[in-house]
């Protein structure tokens, strides 16, 4: 997000222009088989819905009928939102093309949807990062708006400068919770849908992001990167002046929805990110690099919220991420590297759910 992906620089570096102008799978392709061994017992009829760039983050609607997600595809140099089919069919573009957008959601029943976007501070694809300084994250100017479902009637929802974006939705339907930068830090805020009634959440310093709801509502899961030291301190407040920050190390929080009883639920250290609570709310799904911090092999992990059990869930050897369950709880989506035809070519893939 940015899309605070830790591998998306290396993963658009390595993209060729053919897989820039390959076209979206269509539906009826054959499942994608793994193998007997690859010991993935939690996914079943595993099936690939896109082809082609770069696809991920993708959202069911509340009837669990259509995922929203972006993409870099065909001539686009950088992330737009996408609606598609759970199916894959009817992939169509639904922000405005221009800037650089992230974080796609429904809400209002499947009627509209907000994302984050660039688009006010300059309609062309901001520039990337600069990696003299190591390996970062740019915090774009983002701004979360809202539209209908086709894209028409875009409403902003963010006024301060800044990054505003990571939003995801409450289960009561009229919260968005979000990451934003605009006290200074990179702190998690809820939001009506409207953009009123703002509320701070976290506080300390450092990242906080990636935040979802539990489904009963009690809970927000998020990914934070806390500084403790003085030395590691200034560094991210000199980072965050250029507006940047290095993402290196992640670990997986928890917090009641009014933000009390913060407390840290990992301690495996690398990356850790993109959780998402289990249909039971007992445990987390999320993506890490822990057992090797400097690689890029992230795969997809379940934990208990008292940070024990941790099972490990995909096994392909390079990048699964930004999981999510169905409505009904049925099945899992997420972002993968698997079945590529070019290196670094991340599509999004479906697949039943076993419990």
């Amino acid at each position: 997000m940015e899309d605070m992906n830790p591998i998306r620089p290396l993963l658009l570096a390595a993209i060729s222009v053919l897989a820039l102008a390959a076209a979206h799978r269509t539906p009826g392709m054959p499942p994608v088989r793994a193998a007997p061994d690859s010991g993935e017992t939690h996914l079943a009829n595993i099936r690939q819905l896109t082809a082609g760039g770069q696809n991920a983050e993708a959202y069911f609607s509340a009837d669990g009928a259509k995922l929203i997600y972006q993409a870099t595809v065909d001539s686009a140099r950088c992330d737009q939102q996408y609606i598609m089919n759970v199916d894959g069919s009817d992939q169509h573009r639904v922000s405005n093309g221009e800037g650089k957008t992230t974080c796609g959601y429904f809400y209002d029943r499947g009627r509209r949807i907000f994302y984050a976007s660039s688009h006010l501070a300059g309609r062309e694809c901001p520039p990337p990062p600069d990696y003299s300084q190591g390996y970062v994250w740019k915090l774009e100017d983002f701004d979360i708006f809202s539209a209908r479902v086709d894209g028409s009637d875009i409403h902003r929802l963010t006024t301060t400068s800044g990054y505003d974006a990571e939003g995801t939705l409450a289960p009561d339907g009229r919260t968005i919770v979000f990451t934003s930068q605009r006290d200074g830090d990179l702190d998690i805020y809820t939001m009506r849908t409207d953009g009123s009634r703002v509320r701070r959440l976290t506080t300390e310093t450092g990242y906080d992001g990636g935040p979802f709801f539990s489904h009963d509502g009690r809970l927000i899961i998020y990914r934070a990167d806390h500084p403790d030291t003085p030395e590691g301190q200034a560094q991210f407040r000199s980072l965050l002046a250029q507006h940047l920050v290095r993402p290196s190390r992640m670990e997986l929080w928890v917090m009641n929805a009014d933000g009390t009883n913060r407390h840290q639920v990992t301690h495996l250290g690398g990356a850790n990110f993109a959780p998402y609570f289990t249909p039971d709310d007992r445990r987390i799904i999320f993506a890490s690099n822990h057992t090797n911090p400097r690689g890029r092999n992230f795969d997809l992990y379940l934990v208990n919220l008292d940070g024990t059990g941790l099972e490990q869930v995909t096994t392909y050897a390079d990048f699964d991420s930004f999981p999510m369950f169905s409505p009904d709880g049925r099945k899992l989506v997420w972002a993968s590297n698997r079945n590529g035809q070019v290196r670094g070519e991340t599509n999004i893939f479906i697949a039943d759910w076993v419990p």
